[in-house]
């Protein structure tokens, strides 16, 4: 497995995707809603995806629930995260039960796709950030993290790894890193006691599989956002924080890496900072130029680490809708979405 994960442009693969799929330097393929028809198209496009690729692929989409859900059409419409407590009225237990529910009906339904993960949950606070906003569990990180953690209890108990994004905390900067570099001024000690605390907590519990680095700079810290330090992803992550999963770049189309420079030195930048697997989405151009000319690597420790996060599950779409659990957890989710109405 490879140490890029790649897109593909429409519902169904050209010659120049099939090609790239086999390419070795690709190991892993992320979904959009332009892939997207039907769950039996989208089920048919992973099959052809897996079989072009002739090797363990990482297929993954962010399907968070709220404004971040890439497939609607005949899938369940998962709640934004930020609204669980309110749907609880302002319960954390009962808010943790709804985060349960979510995270696992998430998870059987992009699993019965063919799908392996779910770049999910946010762990961001809901703080000035606009792109944040809703996608994250609340403002206080003492409940962010149990919410979050009932979520990743939901993906995991359905056999789905998790994800948390966006280390060290995305909420508290108000550019958004896709159109924009994100600076945030904070000591570290002020980022330690606020948005740190549910990543720190949830490594410390051994619940998170997998990491997304912020494309965000904090100057107290390094002079480089988070995904291309290895102050952030070395020193704290990987030593201070004991972290041993995945760590995913967020996409290196982002306006927010332009800083490091072209997608060759993205890249290299990237992975030299630590990151396992590299995302090169949006841009076919830039993807071919680093295939052709960055000198990345693979390395046997990111490839265990990546295929661990292969789903191990196998059941069709139409056998999920006939379990017991599926029809209990879709039952349970249509009537927290009358709250709404």
């Amino acid at each position: 497995m490879g140490p890029i994960m790649m897109d593909v442009l429409g519902t169904s693969l050209t010659e120049e995707d099939k090609e790239l799929l086999s390419h070795p330097l690709i190991g892993g393929l992320i979904l959009f809603t332009r892939n997207f028809q039907s769950p039996q198209q989208l089920a048919d496009l992973v099959n052809n995806i897996r079989v072009a690729a002739n090797k363990p692929l990482l297929i993954a989409v962010d399907h968070e629930g709220g404004r971040v859900q890439r497939f609607r059409d005949g899938f369940s419409i998962i709640p934004a995260m930020g609204k669980l407590l309110d749907y609880a009225d302002q319960d954390i237990v009962k808010a943790q039960l709804l985060a349960k529910q979510s995270g696992a009906l998430m998870a059987l339904e992009v699993q019965a796709i063919g799908i392996d993960i779910s770049f999910a949950p946010v762990l961001d606070i809901n703080g000035i950030s606009e792109v944040i906003g809703l996608r994250s569990f609340h403002s206080q990180p003492e409940i962010v993290t149990p919410l979050a953690q009932s979520f990743i209890e939901g993906m995991q108990s359905v056999g789905m790894k998790a994800t948390g994004k966006h280390f060290p905390g995305h909420g508290s900067v108000q550019a958004d890193s896709h159109v924009d570099l994100p600076i945030d001024n904070r000591s570290f000690a002020d980022i330690t006691a606020q948005d740190l605390i549910p990543f720190k907590q949830l490594i410390a519990a051994n619940a998170v599989d997998a990491l997304m680095p912020a494309h965000v700079i904090y100057p107290d810290i390094d002079n480089k956002s988070v995904g291309f330090s290895r102050i952030w992803l070395q020193d704290i992550l990987r030593n201070q924080l004991k972290f041993n999963g995945v760590i995913f770049s967020d996409d290196l189309s982002m306006e927010a890496a332009n800083s490091i420079g072209g997608y060759v030195e993205r890249s290299e930048a990237a992975q030299d900072a630590g990151c396992d697997m590299l995302l090169l989405c949006n841009n076919r151009q830039a993807l071919i130029k680093v295939i052709d000319n960055a000198q990345l690597v693979h390395d046997s420790t990111s490839e265990k680490r990546i295929t661990s996060m292969l789903k191990t599950t196998d059941i069709s779409w139409q056998a999920m809708q006939q379990q017991p659990m599926w029809q209990a957890l879709s039952q349970a989710n249509q009537q927290l979405l009358m709250r709404e109405k």
